[in-house]
Protein backbone atom coordinates (compact mmCIF):
# COMPACT_ATOMS: atom_id res chain seq x y z
CA UNK A 1 0.00 0.00 0.00
CA UNK A 2 1.27 3.78 -1.11
CA UNK A 3 2.57 4.68 2.68
CA UNK A 4 1.72 8.37 1.26
CA UNK A 5 -2.07 7.82 1.18
CA UNK A 6 -4.08 8.38 4.48
CA UNK A 7 -6.48 6.30 5.78
CA UNK A 8 -9.80 6.07 5.21
CA UNK A 9 -12.27 8.20 7.33
CA UNK A 10 -15.24 5.91 5.66
CA UNK A 11 -15.24 1.92 5.25
CA UNK A 12 -18.43 -0.17 3.38
CA UNK A 13 -18.68 -3.32 4.44
CA UNK A 14 -21.40 -6.23 2.87
CA UNK A 15 -21.96 -9.73 4.35
CA UNK A 16 -23.61 -12.20 2.16
CA UNK A 17 -24.25 -15.78 2.29
CA UNK A 18 -24.16 -16.86 -1.76
CA UNK A 19 -26.01 -19.71 -1.53
CA UNK A 20 -23.51 -21.72 -3.55
CA UNK A 21 -23.67 -25.73 -3.11
CA UNK A 22 -22.74 -27.33 -5.55
CA UNK A 23 -24.64 -29.68 -7.18
CA UNK A 24 -27.94 -28.76 -5.52
CA UNK A 25 -28.36 -25.11 -5.66
CA UNK A 26 -29.99 -23.61 -8.78
CA UNK A 27 -28.56 -21.50 -11.88
CA UNK A 28 -25.76 -21.68 -8.72
CA UNK A 29 -22.91 -20.51 -11.90
CA UNK A 30 -25.25 -17.11 -13.19
CA UNK A 31 -26.15 -16.57 -9.52
CA UNK A 32 -22.74 -16.02 -8.67
CA UNK A 33 -21.65 -14.31 -11.42
CA UNK A 34 -24.76 -12.07 -11.09
CA UNK A 35 -23.76 -11.22 -7.29
CA UNK A 36 -20.16 -10.58 -8.50
CA UNK A 37 -21.82 -8.09 -10.94
CA UNK A 38 -23.79 -6.12 -8.02
CA UNK A 39 -20.98 -6.20 -5.83
CA UNK A 40 -19.11 -3.87 -8.04
CA UNK A 41 -21.88 -1.60 -9.27
CA UNK A 42 -22.90 -1.06 -5.31
CA UNK A 43 -23.33 2.31 -4.08
CA UNK A 44 -22.24 2.90 -1.71
CA UNK A 45 -18.59 1.08 -3.42
CA UNK A 46 -17.72 -1.58 -1.08
CA UNK A 47 -13.78 -1.82 0.10
CA UNK A 48 -14.26 -5.01 2.51
CA UNK A 49 -16.87 -8.21 1.51
CA UNK A 50 -17.37 -11.26 3.12
CA UNK A 51 -18.86 -13.87 1.64
CA UNK A 52 -20.35 -17.42 2.65
CA UNK A 53 -21.25 -20.98 0.76
CA UNK A 54 -19.34 -19.74 -2.05
CA UNK A 55 -18.16 -23.21 -2.45
CA UNK A 56 -16.48 -23.63 -5.73
CA UNK A 57 -12.89 -22.11 -6.49
CA UNK A 58 -14.45 -21.52 -10.35
CA UNK A 59 -17.41 -19.09 -8.68
CA UNK A 60 -14.71 -17.11 -6.36
CA UNK A 61 -12.97 -16.81 -9.30
CA UNK A 62 -15.95 -15.48 -11.04
CA UNK A 63 -16.77 -12.96 -8.58
CA UNK A 64 -13.10 -11.88 -8.47
CA UNK A 65 -13.36 -10.90 -12.18
CA UNK A 66 -16.33 -8.92 -11.94
CA UNK A 67 -14.81 -6.71 -8.89
CA UNK A 68 -10.88 -6.92 -9.28
CA UNK A 69 -10.90 -3.20 -10.41
CA UNK A 70 -12.93 -1.92 -7.00
CA UNK A 71 -11.58 -5.25 -4.80
CA UNK A 72 -8.17 -6.03 -5.89
CA UNK A 73 -6.93 -8.57 -2.97
CA UNK A 74 -8.57 -11.53 -1.96
CA UNK A 75 -8.56 -15.36 -0.36
CA UNK A 76 -10.50 -18.09 -0.98
CA UNK A 77 -10.42 -20.41 2.09
CA UNK A 78 -9.82 -24.12 1.66
CA UNK A 79 -11.25 -26.50 4.79
CA UNK A 80 -12.56 -29.91 5.69
CA UNK A 81 -13.44 -32.56 2.71
CA UNK A 82 -15.71 -30.11 0.40
CA UNK A 83 -14.18 -26.77 1.45
CA UNK A 84 -15.68 -24.24 3.83
CA UNK A 85 -17.22 -21.80 1.67
CA UNK A 86 -15.74 -18.42 2.29
CA UNK A 87 -14.10 -15.87 0.64
CA UNK A 88 -12.86 -12.32 1.42
CA UNK A 89 -12.41 -9.59 -0.94
CA UNK A 90 -10.20 -6.19 -0.06
CA UNK A 91 -9.76 -2.79 -1.57
CA UNK A 92 -6.71 -2.93 0.67
CA UNK A 93 -3.80 -5.26 0.77
CA UNK A 94 -4.46 -8.77 2.84
CA UNK A 95 -1.44 -8.87 5.14
CA UNK A 96 -2.24 -12.54 7.00
CA UNK A 97 -4.93 -14.60 6.53
CA UNK A 98 -6.24 -18.10 8.31
CA UNK A 99 -8.72 -20.50 8.94
CA UNK A 100 -9.49 -21.49 12.14
CA UNK A 101 -12.11 -24.88 12.62
CA UNK A 102 -14.64 -25.05 15.08
CA UNK A 103 -13.62 -27.33 17.75
CA UNK A 104 -17.79 -28.35 17.82
CA UNK A 105 -19.59 -28.98 14.24
CA UNK A 106 -21.78 -31.31 13.36
CA UNK A 107 -21.78 -34.97 13.11
CA UNK A 108 -20.16 -37.56 10.28
CA UNK A 109 -23.82 -39.52 10.26
CA UNK A 110 -25.66 -36.29 9.09
CA UNK A 111 -23.60 -36.55 5.72
CA UNK A 112 -27.10 -35.44 4.43
CA UNK A 113 -26.21 -31.88 6.08
CA UNK A 114 -22.83 -31.81 5.78
CA UNK A 115 -21.94 -29.21 8.29
CA UNK A 116 -19.45 -31.75 9.63
CA UNK A 117 -18.06 -32.30 5.97
CA UNK A 118 -17.52 -28.85 5.03
CA UNK A 119 -15.58 -28.21 8.11
CA UNK A 120 -17.03 -24.95 9.44
CA UNK A 121 -15.22 -22.70 10.94
CA UNK A 122 -13.97 -18.82 10.73
CA UNK A 123 -11.93 -17.43 8.21
CA UNK A 124 -9.57 -14.59 9.22
CA UNK A 125 -7.97 -11.95 6.88
CA UNK A 126 -5.38 -8.94 8.50
CA UNK A 127 -5.89 -5.79 5.86
CA UNK A 128 -3.74 -2.78 5.98
CA UNK A 129 -6.41 -0.01 5.31
CA UNK A 130 -3.97 3.27 6.04
CA UNK A 131 0.11 3.56 6.78
CA UNK A 132 -0.43 3.94 10.52
CA UNK A 133 0.64 1.49 12.73
CA UNK A 134 -3.10 0.73 14.02
CA UNK A 135 -4.53 1.02 10.57
CA UNK A 136 -5.30 -2.14 10.19
CA UNK A 137 -8.63 -4.40 9.92
CA UNK A 138 -9.52 -8.13 11.35
CA UNK A 139 -12.00 -9.24 9.46
CA UNK A 140 -13.41 -12.56 10.29
CA UNK A 141 -15.84 -14.43 8.03
CA UNK A 142 -18.23 -17.28 9.42
CA UNK A 143 -21.46 -19.79 8.81
CA UNK A 144 -22.29 -21.34 12.05
CA UNK A 145 -23.95 -24.48 12.22
CA UNK A 146 -27.47 -24.01 10.45
CA UNK A 147 -30.35 -24.96 13.10
CA UNK A 148 -32.60 -28.16 11.63
CA UNK A 149 -35.44 -27.98 14.49
CA UNK A 150 -37.03 -25.00 16.40
CA UNK A 151 -35.29 -24.26 19.81
CA UNK A 152 -35.11 -25.44 22.28
CA UNK A 153 -35.59 -28.89 20.65
CA UNK A 154 -32.40 -27.99 18.17
CA UNK A 155 -29.85 -31.19 18.40
CA UNK A 156 -27.61 -28.35 17.31
CA UNK A 157 -27.74 -25.70 19.75
CA UNK A 158 -24.95 -26.92 21.75
CA UNK A 159 -22.52 -27.18 18.58
CA UNK A 160 -23.73 -23.28 17.71
CA UNK A 161 -23.40 -21.70 20.98
CA UNK A 162 -19.85 -23.37 21.25
CA UNK A 163 -19.03 -22.32 17.94
CA UNK A 164 -19.92 -18.58 18.91
CA UNK A 165 -17.73 -18.68 22.04
CA UNK A 166 -14.84 -19.86 19.91
CA UNK A 167 -15.62 -16.44 17.79
CA UNK A 168 -15.97 -14.11 20.45
CA UNK A 169 -12.37 -15.43 21.73
CA UNK A 170 -11.00 -14.84 17.82
CA UNK A 171 -13.05 -10.56 18.10
CA UNK A 172 -11.49 -10.87 21.56
CA UNK A 173 -7.97 -10.66 20.79
CA UNK A 174 -8.35 -9.19 17.99
CA UNK A 175 -9.41 -6.16 19.46
CA UNK A 176 -6.77 -6.12 22.51
CA UNK A 177 -4.11 -5.56 19.80
CA UNK A 178 -6.00 -2.20 18.84
CA UNK A 179 -7.77 -2.78 15.60
CA UNK A 180 -10.30 -1.98 13.24
CA UNK A 181 -12.33 -5.68 14.42
CA UNK A 182 -15.56 -6.15 11.66
CA UNK A 183 -17.06 -9.53 11.95
CA UNK A 184 -19.42 -10.79 8.70
CA UNK A 185 -21.56 -14.23 8.33
CA UNK A 186 -23.95 -16.35 8.21
CA UNK A 187 -24.46 -16.71 12.52
CA UNK A 188 -27.63 -18.79 11.86
CA UNK A 189 -28.84 -17.35 15.10
CA UNK A 190 -31.49 -14.47 16.13
CA UNK A 191 -31.02 -11.43 17.79
CA UNK A 192 -30.30 -11.79 21.67
CA UNK A 193 -30.42 -15.26 21.21
CA UNK A 194 -27.74 -17.53 23.84
CA UNK A 195 -25.60 -17.45 20.62
CA UNK A 196 -25.54 -13.18 20.03
CA UNK A 197 -24.99 -12.28 23.46
CA UNK A 198 -22.16 -14.80 24.27
CA UNK A 199 -20.46 -12.94 21.62
CA UNK A 200 -21.96 -9.14 22.03
CA UNK A 201 -20.44 -9.91 25.67
CA UNK A 202 -17.31 -12.03 25.43
CA UNK A 203 -15.62 -9.39 22.67
CA UNK A 204 -16.25 -5.76 22.65
CA UNK A 205 -18.09 -5.63 19.12
CA UNK A 206 -21.70 -4.24 18.62
CA UNK A 207 -24.24 -5.40 16.06
CA UNK A 208 -24.63 -2.65 13.90
CA UNK A 209 -27.86 -3.52 13.13
CA UNK A 210 -29.12 -3.54 16.37
CA UNK A 211 -27.19 -0.78 17.10
CA UNK A 212 -28.76 1.35 14.66
CA UNK A 213 -32.49 -0.43 15.14
CA UNK A 214 -32.41 -1.17 18.89
CA UNK A 215 -36.56 -2.14 18.57
CA UNK A 216 -35.97 -4.40 15.56
CA UNK A 217 -37.47 -8.37 15.64
CA UNK A 218 -35.85 -11.00 17.77
CA UNK A 219 -36.65 -13.20 15.07
CA UNK A 220 -39.53 -14.19 12.74
CA UNK A 221 -43.23 -13.00 13.79
CA UNK A 222 -44.03 -16.93 14.16
CA UNK A 223 -41.10 -17.57 17.10
CA UNK A 224 -42.32 -17.71 20.84
CA UNK A 225 -39.57 -14.58 21.68
CA UNK A 226 -41.16 -12.58 18.82
CA UNK A 227 -44.61 -13.58 19.73
CA UNK A 228 -44.01 -12.61 23.34
CA UNK A 229 -43.15 -8.79 22.45
CA UNK A 230 -47.14 -8.95 21.38
CA UNK A 231 -46.03 -6.87 17.79
CA UNK A 232 -48.45 -7.09 15.19
CA UNK A 233 -47.33 -9.19 12.29
CA UNK A 234 -44.34 -6.93 10.12
CA UNK A 235 -44.95 -6.36 6.17
CA UNK A 236 -41.87 -7.36 3.91
CA UNK A 237 -41.32 -3.73 3.64
CA UNK A 238 -40.88 -3.48 7.15
CA UNK A 239 -38.37 -6.65 7.50
CA UNK A 240 -36.48 -4.89 5.02
CA UNK A 241 -35.95 -1.61 6.47
CA UNK A 242 -36.34 -2.24 10.34
CA UNK A 243 -36.31 -5.28 11.27
CA UNK A 244 -33.28 -5.81 9.02
CA UNK A 245 -34.70 -9.39 7.75
CA UNK A 246 -32.35 -11.31 5.66
CA UNK A 247 -33.61 -14.83 5.03
CA UNK A 248 -37.00 -16.35 3.97
CA UNK A 249 -38.46 -13.42 3.41
CA UNK A 250 -41.73 -13.28 1.12
CA UNK A 251 -39.90 -11.28 -1.42
CA UNK A 252 -36.61 -14.24 -1.64
CA UNK A 253 -38.29 -16.53 -4.60
CA UNK A 254 -36.61 -19.07 -3.21
CA UNK A 255 -39.04 -19.14 -0.18
CA UNK A 256 -42.07 -19.39 -2.74
CA UNK A 257 -43.50 -22.50 -3.55
CA UNK A 258 -42.77 -24.81 -6.51
CA UNK A 259 -45.93 -23.57 -8.53
CA UNK A 260 -44.83 -19.85 -7.94
CA UNK A 261 -41.02 -20.72 -9.22
CA UNK A 262 -41.70 -22.07 -12.33
CA UNK A 263 -43.83 -18.90 -13.27
CA UNK A 264 -40.36 -17.53 -12.91
CA UNK A 265 -37.56 -17.96 -16.39
CA UNK A 266 -36.71 -15.82 -19.34
CA UNK A 267 -39.62 -14.53 -21.65
CA UNK A 268 -41.89 -15.12 -18.79
CA UNK A 269 -43.65 -11.62 -17.46
CA UNK A 270 -42.26 -10.80 -14.05
CA UNK A 271 -44.00 -11.56 -10.56
CA UNK A 272 -44.07 -8.65 -8.04
CA UNK A 273 -44.59 -8.96 -4.96
CA UNK A 274 -46.29 -5.95 -2.95
CA UNK A 275 -44.21 -4.43 -0.44
CA UNK A 276 -47.09 -4.06 2.11
CA UNK A 277 -47.26 -8.21 1.97
CA UNK A 278 -47.55 -9.57 5.14
CA UNK A 279 -43.93 -11.49 6.01
CA UNK A 280 -44.50 -13.89 9.26
CA UNK A 281 -41.56 -15.94 8.61
CA UNK A 282 -38.56 -13.49 7.54
CA UNK A 283 -35.92 -13.41 10.31
CA UNK A 284 -32.57 -11.74 10.30
CA UNK A 285 -29.74 -14.26 10.08
CA UNK A 286 -26.90 -12.57 8.69
CA UNK A 287 -24.77 -9.75 11.04
CA UNK A 288 -21.76 -7.50 10.51
CA UNK A 289 -20.17 -7.38 13.94
CA UNK A 290 -18.13 -4.28 14.74
CA UNK A 291 -15.46 -2.65 17.28
CA UNK A 292 -13.00 0.35 16.98
CA UNK A 293 -9.60 0.16 18.11
CA UNK A 294 -8.16 0.80 21.51
CA UNK A 295 -6.06 3.84 19.55
CA UNK A 296 -6.45 6.63 22.24
CA UNK A 297 -4.72 9.36 19.85
CA UNK A 298 -6.59 8.19 17.14
CA UNK A 299 -10.75 8.21 18.09
CA UNK A 300 -12.89 5.35 16.59
CA UNK A 301 -15.97 4.78 14.75
CA UNK A 302 -19.53 5.24 13.97
CA UNK A 303 -21.87 3.07 12.45
CA UNK A 304 -22.97 5.66 10.38
CA UNK A 305 -25.90 3.22 8.49
CA UNK A 306 -27.31 -0.31 7.79
CA UNK A 307 -29.03 -1.67 5.17
CA UNK A 308 -30.84 -5.40 3.47
CA UNK A 309 -29.21 -5.31 -0.13
CA UNK A 310 -29.41 -7.60 -2.95
CA UNK A 311 -33.15 -7.87 -3.03
CA UNK A 312 -33.53 -7.08 -6.87
CA UNK A 313 -33.68 -10.39 -9.11
CA UNK A 314 -31.48 -11.52 -11.76
CA UNK A 315 -31.88 -9.95 -14.98
CA UNK A 316 -32.89 -12.94 -17.28
CA UNK A 317 -33.78 -15.24 -14.83
CA UNK A 318 -36.37 -13.58 -12.50
CA UNK A 319 -34.98 -15.81 -9.57
CA UNK A 320 -33.63 -14.20 -6.47
CA UNK A 321 -29.43 -13.55 -6.30
CA UNK A 322 -29.66 -15.91 -3.04
CA UNK A 323 -31.77 -18.05 -0.16
CA UNK A 324 -30.53 -14.90 1.51
CA UNK A 325 -29.89 -11.05 1.19
CA UNK A 326 -27.08 -9.34 2.22
CA UNK A 327 -26.14 -6.97 5.11
CA UNK A 328 -24.68 -3.92 4.31
CA UNK A 329 -23.18 -1.22 6.54
CA UNK A 330 -20.76 2.05 6.73
CA UNK A 331 -18.22 3.05 8.94
CA UNK A 332 -17.50 7.02 9.61
CA UNK A 333 -14.19 7.82 11.41
CA UNK A 334 -14.66 10.33 14.26
CA UNK A 335 -11.57 12.17 12.41
CA UNK A 336 -14.44 12.96 9.52
CA UNK A 337 -16.90 14.08 12.02
CA UNK A 338 -14.61 16.79 13.51
CA UNK A 339 -12.78 17.99 10.45
CA UNK A 340 -16.53 18.83 9.34
CA UNK A 341 -17.52 19.84 12.64
CA UNK A 342 -18.88 23.50 11.18
CA UNK A 343 -21.26 21.30 8.60
CA UNK A 344 -24.33 20.52 8.80
CA UNK A 345 -23.37 17.17 7.29
CA UNK A 346 -21.57 16.74 10.46
CA UNK A 347 -24.88 17.21 12.70
CA UNK A 348 -26.65 14.54 10.62
CA UNK A 349 -23.71 12.09 11.46
CA UNK A 350 -23.60 12.83 14.74
CA UNK A 351 -27.76 12.09 14.85
CA UNK A 352 -27.77 9.45 12.27
CA UNK A 353 -24.45 7.77 13.65
CA UNK A 354 -23.70 5.37 16.87
CA UNK A 355 -20.27 5.30 18.26
CA UNK A 356 -18.94 1.55 18.59
CA UNK A 357 -17.10 2.67 21.13
CA UNK A 358 -16.00 5.94 22.28
CA UNK A 359 -13.38 7.93 21.53
CA UNK A 360 -10.65 7.53 24.08
CA UNK A 361 -9.81 11.76 25.05
CA UNK A 362 -11.22 13.40 27.75
CA UNK A 363 -12.59 16.22 25.43
CA UNK A 364 -14.40 13.76 23.01
CA UNK A 365 -15.93 12.13 25.70
CA UNK A 366 -17.25 15.03 26.71
CA UNK A 367 -18.55 15.92 23.82
CA UNK A 368 -19.91 12.63 22.49
CA UNK A 369 -21.33 10.88 25.92
CA UNK A 370 -24.39 9.92 24.68
CA UNK A 371 -22.27 7.72 22.35
CA UNK A 372 -20.53 5.83 24.85
CA UNK A 373 -20.56 2.62 25.39
CA UNK A 374 -19.04 -0.19 27.59
CA UNK A 375 -20.15 -3.93 27.32
CA UNK A 376 -21.09 -5.19 30.12
CA UNK A 377 -17.92 -8.45 31.39
CA UNK A 378 -19.97 -11.41 32.46
CA UNK A 379 -23.60 -11.99 31.05
CA UNK A 380 -25.99 -13.08 34.26
CA UNK A 381 -25.13 -16.40 35.72
CA UNK A 382 -28.17 -18.38 35.21
CA UNK A 383 -26.85 -17.70 31.36
CA UNK A 384 -23.91 -19.18 32.28
CA UNK A 385 -25.73 -22.06 34.24
CA UNK A 386 -28.14 -22.60 31.34
CA UNK A 387 -25.40 -23.37 28.72
CA UNK A 388 -23.55 -25.73 31.42
CA UNK A 389 -27.20 -27.45 31.81
CA UNK A 390 -27.28 -27.93 27.92
CA UNK A 391 -23.64 -29.26 27.80
CA UNK A 392 -24.44 -32.00 30.08
CA UNK A 393 -27.96 -33.04 28.22
CA UNK A 394 -25.87 -33.00 25.54
CA UNK A 395 -22.86 -34.99 26.55
CA UNK A 396 -25.61 -37.68 27.94
CA UNK A 397 -26.61 -37.87 24.84
CA UNK A 398 -23.61 -38.44 22.70
CA UNK A 399 -22.24 -40.83 25.86
CA UNK A 400 -25.38 -42.61 25.08
CA UNK A 401 -24.59 -42.88 21.36
CA UNK A 402 -21.44 -43.82 21.65
CA UNK A 403 -22.04 -46.95 23.74
CA UNK A 404 -25.16 -47.75 21.28
CA UNK A 405 -22.47 -47.58 18.12
CA UNK A 406 -19.82 -49.76 20.24
CA UNK A 407 -22.34 -51.91 20.92
CA UNK A 408 -23.52 -52.14 17.03
CA UNK A 409 -19.76 -52.76 16.32
CA UNK A 410 -19.95 -55.70 18.92
CA UNK A 411 -22.51 -57.02 17.72
CA UNK A 412 -22.08 -57.12 14.04
CA UNK A 413 -18.92 -58.81 14.77
CA UNK A 414 -20.74 -61.39 16.65
CA UNK A 415 -22.94 -61.73 13.85
CA UNK A 416 -20.10 -62.20 11.44
CA UNK A 417 -18.40 -64.82 13.15
CA UNK A 418 -22.20 -66.69 13.46
CA UNK A 419 -22.22 -66.23 9.70
CA UNK A 420 -18.93 -68.02 8.95
CA UNK A 421 -19.43 -70.57 10.85
CA UNK A 422 -22.92 -71.22 10.15
CA UNK A 423 -21.27 -71.63 6.04
CA UNK A 424 -19.33 -74.79 7.21
CA UNK A 425 -22.59 -76.17 7.40
CA UNK A 426 -24.10 -74.42 4.42
CA UNK A 427 -26.45 -77.53 2.43
CA UNK A 428 -25.56 -75.41 -1.14
CA UNK A 429 -23.29 -72.52 -2.78
CA UNK A 430 -25.95 -69.70 -2.83
CA UNK A 431 -26.61 -69.96 0.48
CA UNK A 432 -22.71 -69.62 1.44
CA UNK A 433 -22.86 -66.88 -0.69
CA UNK A 434 -25.48 -65.25 1.51
CA UNK A 435 -23.59 -65.43 4.84
CA UNK A 436 -20.88 -64.43 3.65
CA UNK A 437 -22.20 -61.68 1.87
CA UNK A 438 -24.72 -60.74 5.30
CA UNK A 439 -21.66 -61.02 7.25
CA UNK A 440 -18.98 -58.69 4.93
CA UNK A 441 -21.74 -55.92 5.40
CA UNK A 442 -23.09 -56.48 8.63
CA UNK A 443 -19.36 -56.48 9.72
CA UNK A 444 -18.99 -53.57 7.82
CA UNK A 445 -21.61 -51.49 9.06
CA UNK A 446 -20.20 -52.13 12.97
CA UNK A 447 -17.08 -51.29 11.98
CA UNK A 448 -17.91 -47.65 10.66
CA UNK A 449 -20.25 -47.67 13.26
CA UNK A 450 -17.63 -48.63 16.23
CA UNK A 451 -14.92 -45.92 14.21
CA UNK A 452 -17.60 -42.97 14.80
CA UNK A 453 -18.51 -44.02 18.61
CA UNK A 454 -14.70 -44.85 19.75
CA UNK A 455 -12.63 -41.96 17.57
CA UNK A 456 -15.53 -39.04 16.46
CA UNK A 457 -17.56 -39.21 19.52
CA UNK A 458 -14.57 -39.77 21.45
CA UNK A 459 -13.41 -36.43 20.07
CA UNK A 460 -16.22 -34.25 20.70
CA UNK A 461 -16.87 -35.06 23.90
CA UNK A 462 -13.27 -33.77 24.43
CA UNK A 463 -14.19 -31.05 22.65
CA UNK A 464 -17.47 -30.60 24.76
CA UNK A 465 -15.22 -30.87 28.02
CA UNK A 466 -13.16 -27.64 27.08
CA UNK A 467 -15.62 -25.77 26.30
CA UNK A 468 -17.50 -27.09 29.54
CA UNK A 469 -14.43 -25.61 31.32
CA UNK A 470 -14.28 -22.54 29.85
CA UNK A 471 -17.84 -21.57 30.34
CA UNK A 472 -17.36 -22.90 33.82
CA UNK A 473 -14.35 -20.75 34.33
CA UNK A 474 -16.24 -17.51 32.42
CA UNK A 475 -18.87 -18.41 35.47
CA UNK A 476 -16.32 -17.92 38.26
CA UNK A 477 -15.58 -14.65 37.18
CA UNK A 478 -18.47 -13.39 37.05
CA UNK A 479 -18.86 -14.32 40.25
CA UNK A 480 -16.02 -12.68 41.69
CA UNK A 481 -14.50 -16.42 41.99
CA UNK A 482 -11.68 -18.21 40.75
CA UNK A 483 -12.04 -21.71 38.95
CA UNK A 484 -10.38 -24.14 41.53
CA UNK A 485 -7.72 -26.09 40.41
CA UNK A 486 -10.25 -29.56 41.80
CA UNK A 487 -12.20 -29.11 38.82
CA UNK A 488 -9.60 -30.25 36.60
CA UNK A 489 -8.82 -33.52 39.38
CA UNK A 490 -6.31 -31.61 41.53
CA UNK A 491 -6.32 -31.58 45.20
CA UNK A 492 -5.51 -28.75 47.33
CA UNK A 493 -3.42 -30.16 50.12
Amino acid sequence: MDSNLPAPTEINVITLNCWGLKYLAKFRNERLAEIGKRIACANPVPQIVGLQECWTHQDYQSIRRQTKHILPYGKFYHSGIFGGGLAILSKWPIEEASMFRYPLNGRPTAFFRGDWFVGKGVASARIRYGPGPKDIAEVFTTHLHAPYESEPNDSYICHRTAQAWEISKLLRGAAERGHLVLALGDFNMIPLSLAHRLICTHSPVRDVWHLLHPDSSLGSAEDPVEKARRRPIPTAEHNIVENGATCDSVLNTWRWNKAQQKRLGPNQPPIEVPRDSIDPKAKRLDYIFASTGYSIAEGGWIVKSARVGMLDRHPELQCSLSDHFSIEATLLHSKAIEAAASKEENDSALRNGTFLQTTSSSERRARHEQFKYSPPPHLPLHVYDEILAMVEKYRRRENRQRRLRLGHFLGSLLISIGCLIAVWWSPRNFVAFLLMLFSTLCLSAGVIDGLIGGLFVGSELRALKEFEWEISNAKAAAGGETLYLAHEGVKDW
